[in-house]
Order: C-alpha cells, then sequence, then structure tokens
C-alpha cells in the first residue's frame, strides 16, 4: 500500500479515528493499532505477515531471556543467538542468492564447476528496516539501557505502520515510552504533521517520480545511447531523485506519526549542503548511521584502538552498510567508496593535527568549494548504486568522458527546473519553515483545509501519471 494512494487515504482516516476514539483505552487501542499495522503490511503480500509475527516472538523471546539471565555467559549466549536468528532470516531472504552465486563464480575461476543456483526466494518488503529495529531493541536490553517491554506493546513498536517498511529505523527507548504517555489530540503538532506530508508528497510525485521517467530511468536502461550531457545529469538527477523519494517516505511517515500523536527521529537535514563526506552521514539517513555507529563501529572499537584499527573499522562499518542496502557488489563498492573517502577525511584532519597545525578557517568560498566536492564524490557512488550491474555503472561514467557531441534531448527544462529545486531547497533556513509553519497553525481551520487541498491539485496537475514504489522498498 503506498502513501500516495487513495486506498492508503481510506485506510488512514479509518486508523485516525479509531487510534483517537481508543486512545483513552489503552489495550483495546494497542490491538487496534497492531491489526491496523498487520492489515498496511499484509497488504502487500499477506504471507510476509508470518515473517513479521516470527521476528516478533523470536526478538522478544530473546530480550526477556537475556533480561531474565543471572551470569554474564547467559546473556551473551541469548544475545548471539538473537543476532544468529536476526541475520539468519535476513540472509536467506535478501543475500542467499548473492553468496551463492559469488561461491560459483569464485570456484569457477579455479576450475570447479559447481552446479547450483539460487533459491527463487521473493524479498519481504521492509524486512531490512524491522529486523534492524528488532536487532536494536534486543542488544539495548542487553545493554541494560532497555527492560523488556511486554509482548503486545514490542509487537506493536515493530510493526507500526508508518515507518514499517522504509524507516526511520526508530528505537525502543524512542517509541515504547511514547505508548505509556496519554496523547491529547488538541495538543498534536497538526500544523508540522500536514507540512511534512504535504512536503513528502511534492517530493515523491513532482521530483523523484518525473525525474525517474524523464531521464533517470532512460539513461541508467541503455547509456551507451545517450549523450556525454545526458550521463552527466541523469546522475546529477539520481541523486537529487533518490534524496526526494526515499526523505519523501521519511517525511510523510514522521508527519502521520505526529497526527496520532508520537514522535519519531529526524532522518534526513539537507544532505547535499554538506561539506564533507563525514558531515553527509551525520545528514543523510540519519537513523541508520546513528544504528551503524552505536551497533557496529563502537562495538568494533571505534576510534580507540588506534589509527589503522579505526580507518578498519570505518571500511567494515560501510561495507557492511552498502551490503544491507542490497545483495550486490555494486553496493559493496558504494559502500566502500564511502568508507574509503572517511578513512581519507580523518587521515587528513589527523595529520594536521599531528603537526600542530589548526584546522582551516571558515570561509564561504571554502565552505562553497567543499559543498561542490563532497556532492560530486556523492554522486559518482551513486552511479553504482543506481545502475543494474557494474557493467552498466562503467558504461555510465565512461559516456562522461565521450559523446559531449551528441544531442541532449532528455535536457528539457522542465528536468533542469526539477533538479534546480531538488538542489535549492536544502538550503531553504529553518527559521523560515518554521515561521511559515507558525503562519499556517493560525489559519481558521476551514482555510487550512483548503490550502491543503489546493495543494493536493497542484501536486497531482505537476506529477505524472500514477506512482511508482518508494525506491527503498527493495531494502
Amino acid at each position: 500500500m503506498l502513501f500516495p494512494t487513495v486506498q492508503f487515504a481510506i485506510f488512514f482516516v479509518v486508523v485516525f479515528l479509531g487510534h483517537w476514539l481508543l486512545s483513552p483505552h489503552p489495550k483495546p487501542w494497542r490491538w487496534f493499532i497492531l491489526a491496523a499495522s498487520y492489515f498496511f503490511y499484509g497488504f502487500w503480500d499477506w504471507r510476509f505477515t508470518g515473517l513479521l509475527a516470527g521476528s516478533t516472538l523470536i526478538n522478544q523471546f530473546f530480550a526477556v531471556r537475556i533480561h531474565a539471565a543471572r551470569s554474564p555467559r547467559a546473556r551473551r549466549g541469548y544475545l548471539i543467538g538473537a543476532i544468529a536468528a536476526n541475520l539468519g532470516v535476513l540472509g536467506f531472504f535478501k543475500y542467499h542468492g548473492f553468496l551463492l552465486t559469488s561461491v560459483v563464480a569464485t570456484l569457477d575461476k579455479v576450475g570447479i564447476s559447481l552446479d547450483a543456483r539460487p533459491l527463487e526466494v521473493i524479498l519481504p518488503v521492509g524486512i531490512s528496516f524491522f529486523t534492524f529495529q528488532a536487532m536494536s531493541y534486543v542488544i539495548d536490553v542487553f545493554r541494560e539501557r532497555l527492560r523488556p517491554a511486554r509482548w503486545l506493546d514490542f509487537a506493536v513498536y515493530l510493526s507500526f505502520f508508518p515507518q514499517l517498511v522504509a524507516g526511520p529505523i526508530v528505537r525502543g527507548g524512542e517509541f515504547l515510552p511514547q505508548m505509556e504517555r496519554p496523547r491529547d489530540p488538541r495538543r498534536i503538532d497538526a500544523s508540522r504533521g500536514f507540512y511534512l506530508i504535504m512536503i513528502g508528497l511534492a517530493k515523491k510525485i513532482v521530483i523523484a517520480d518525473f525525474l525517474a521517467s524523464h531521464i533517470v530511468d532512460r539513461v541508467f536502461a541503455s547509456p551507451g545511447l545517450h549523450s556525454g550531457p545526458e550521463a552527466l545529469f541523469a546522475i546529477y538527477a539520481y541523486a537529487i531523485q533518490i534524496y526526494a523519494d526515499f526523505s519523501a517516505y521519511s517525511d510523510i511517515a514522521i508527519g502521520i506519526a505526529l497526527l496520532m500523536g508520537l514522535k519519531f527521529p529526524e532522518n534526513f537535514n539537507a544532505p547535499y549542503t554538506a561539506v564533507s563526506i563525514t558531515d553527509f552521514w551525520r545528514r543523510w539517513h540519519m537513523t541508520l548511521s546513528r544504528w551503524l555507529r552505536d551497533y557496529l563501529y563502537i562495538p568494533l572499537g571505534g576510534n580507540q584502538r588506534g589509527r589503522l584499527l579505526t580507518y578498519r573499522n570505518l571500511m567494515l562499518t560501510m561495507l557492511l552498510g552498502g551490503l544491507w542496502h542490497g545483495a550486490a557488489w555494486r553496493f559493496v563498492i558504494w559502500g566502500g567508496l564511502h568508507g574509503l573517502w572517511l578513512a581519507l577525511e580523518r587521515l587528513v584532519v589527523e595529520g594536521r593535527r599531528a603537526r600542530g597545525k589548526a584546522p582551516l578557517p571558515d570561509a564561504w568560498w571554502r565552505r562553497s568549494l567543499q559543498r561542490v566536492g563532497t556532492f560530486h564524490l556523492v554522486c559518482f557512488a551513486w552511479v553504482f548504486f543506481r545502475a543494474d550491474s557494474l557493467g552498466t555503472a562503467w558504461t555510465v561514467l565512461g559516456r562522461l568522458f565521450t559523446g559531449w557531441g551528441e544531442g541532449a534531448t532528455l535536457l528539457t527544462p522542465a528536468v533542469l527546473v526539477a533538479i534546480a529545486v531538488g538542489l535549492a531547497a536544502q538550503y531553504v533556513p529553518r527559521p523560515a519553515v518554521n515561521h511559515l509553519l507558525i503562519g499556517f497553525s493560525r489559519l481558521r481551520p476551514a482555510v487550512q483545509g483548503l490550502a491543503l487541498a489546493f495543494t493536493l491539485m497542484i501536486i497531482d496537475a505537476l506529477g505524472p501519471e500514477g506512482v511508482a514504489a518508494f525506491i527503498y522498498f527493495q531494502f
């Protein structure tokens, strides 16, 4: 069930009314939200609701056992069991084909022929997201940062429909306490909720889907048939598309949660204004960045075990982060590039510090150059992320050095404007947005409704026909 559809609108109206009617009654409210969330997830394929239920039962079992265990050895054993169970399920559905074909290809190069074919397994929507949420919950219980929730509470937390299939990754400590607090419909931040939903719809329909259909999909489908300028701007367009698409889902999910009196963590903060790759990862998919930091980078040793091990930990974290996005070498390369750049940035900073040099002074021209350089490094890595194979990625990059005398029919004014708007919107200062929200909140409800209806009409008129699935549904 896609957010920008009539089916979801009807679904949410029913859930919204039921949510507020049942809020004074905690247990019926929990069962209602759980049923609604399973209906939402089962709308894609009802068979995978069993997988979600199984993940709930397994992780809650291990969390309860970890909390009840007395000896550190037993606690660690239960934790290992939980991690193995989660990674085993994720590995079967997402990675078994990739691993099998990689092993077969490697053996074939040394003269060993192995006739093995991967199983035809459908990738469940959202499995990476709810698996990471479940793992964070169990690990936080192990670290004694969180007590095990009641079974029903944990089931609601893991399946809560707004962020279930594409994030943001919400931790138990961020969500579970909110279930215990009374929610007052008169105190919800409706203005911000509606703003996030509308801006998310605009990003998805007007920017992301438009760029995908008018340049990105065409160039990456057959890069050899397109000119150098078209290849260059297709790369820029994909950078805007994936940001607009993914941040749109997060915006809508956060907005829906706000209308229900719940708060989710922010997931994007103008990532293409970053002045370094380190800064980029503080702004891009921030809930995943924090997850990788807290549950992978720091347990590996972080930056506490010497310079070389710090670089190793950065590279391993980003390689595994790339593999989390998809079972293909191109995702591993994407993650490896970011790991390499993070390590090089740290090397430069530590080198200056070791030589007794102060950080470079801040200046607008230096920030501008850093932003341009960072954006192009990110765009270069996006080529491997978007291409359907390494061969396609190299062909797209190769077209940047050829075909500049050919035509560029895909570079229409509308495409260029969409790219420009996608970039410029990230430089809109937050105080201006907050001022707009305050003004909107002071309008009469009837005027607010008319403004929202007019905005929907504009979005529908500007967007292409139909709505494509969100990019991160496949991860």
